[in-house]
């Protein structure tokens, strides 16, 4: 395709792609800090006219400036590149990709364009594929033909831990598309369809939900069969929340903690105990326990879909907090080192075993 073309052309002849992703499949140089490694090609539908949603933290809201294919997307280039030469750089590296990702926009064709790439990839090589939905524009339906095309996990960002945080942020609040009902009837379908475990829901730490509203939410999914992909806030520069802060580290650290406890059904959000602001004062496990699973450093690194090794392939590396010493989500095993800044992040003034059951 004609480079000069490159940015009018559409979803699925084209797609966008993770600068770590071009990275990873030598569309763009660089390296990665301290040697991280992705394992996950993100890959996100591109349309002339953008998304038709307003989410206030998102780069790609159509009420961010600027034109769709120029826009960040957490805060990095997402650059486009024919779909064929794509497809031919991952078969070239299959040794290097564990998981593909194919992200939609809330627009009218990206279901079909969702349907067409993923049965190119699924057909091209072994490598599993999942997507990340736009619950608004797809039903039922939809997601059995994803299953059909190929597809074994499904995604449904639904971000906010309340109905009113996702009203205020992603719906009416701000004029967009989006239902907290539509969003979680969806990922129960999706959680029946393609089976327990194999469907979940991204949250974004830090949009002024509680610990204990995150942990509720978090163990509301799991007890459906889902799992949690957690992010921390990272305010998107030229958004409606570029000034919004970044929520503490210890808060998030909690969250983290709490996410990994319950989605690996080690204790349970009913058993945490909180401070009268909602912040989890116990885990419901003994000091021993969660000793050991601070020190396993397993709750800090990123939470995503997992290749055939049973490992996670989509690590996206640095995806919420610059490289550097104050990494959010590690896209690796932290050292011992790490594990003792993240204790001292933690300002640990909690009591692992209150709440005990």
């Amino acid at each position: 395709m004609d480079p000069e073309h490159i940015d009018i052309a559409e979803s699925p002849d084209v797609l966008r792609m993770s600068l770590a992703a071009a990275m990873t499949l030598g569309f763009k140089p660089g390296i990665f800090y301290r040697n991280a490694r992705l394992y996950c090609i993100n890959l996100l539908l591109t349309y002339r006219n953008g998304c038709a949603a307003r989410c206030a933290y998102c780069g790609l809201s159509n009420r961010r400036p600027g034109r769709y294919h120029e826009k960040s997307f957490i805060r990095v280039t997402w650059p486009a590149h024919p779909t064929d030469e794509i497809i031919e750089r991952i078969a070239s590296r299959q040794d290097r990709v564990k998981r593909i990702c194919i992200s939609q926009i809330t627009h009218r064709r990206a279901v079909g364009a969702t349907l067409a790439v993923c049965r190119r990839l699924r057909s091209g090589f072994d490598i599993p594929v999942s997507l990340l939905i736009s619950p608004t524009i797809t039903t039922r339906d939809d997601l059995m033909d994803f299953k059909s095309a190929g597809a074994d996990k499904i995604g449904v960002a639904i971000d906010l831990a309340t109905p009113a945080l996702f009203d205020q942020y992603r719906g009416g609040g701000v004029g967009g598309p989006h239902s907290w009902d539509t969003y979680v009837n969806r990922l129960a379908e999706a959680i029946g369809i393609f089976g327990a475990g194999n469907a979940g829901a991204h949250f974004v730490a830090g949009m002024g939900e509680t610990e204990k509203q995150m942990a509720d939410i978090i163990q509301e999914i799991r007890d459906m069969g889902g799992w949690t992909h957690l992010f921390s806030f990272y305010p998107e520069p030229g958004s409606q929340l570029a000034d919004h802060p970044m929520p503490a580290m210890d808060h998030y650290r909690r969250i983290q903690l709490a996410r990994y406890l319950i989605d690996g059904n080690l204790s349970r959000a009913g058993r945490f105990s909180y401070d009268g602001d909602g912040k989890i004062a116990g885990f419901g496990v003994s000091d021993a326990r969660l000793d050991a699973v601070i020190s396993s450093g397993e709750p800090f690194r990123t939470s995503g879909c997992e290749g055939y090794d049973g490992q996670v392939a989509c690590n996206r590396p640095f995806a919420n907090s610059r490289p550097g010493p104050d990494i959010r989500n590690y896209p690796f095993r932290p050292t011992k080192a790490d594990i003792e800044r993240i204790r001292a992040q933690m300002n640990r003034s909690f009591s692992a075993e209150a709440g005990q059951q």
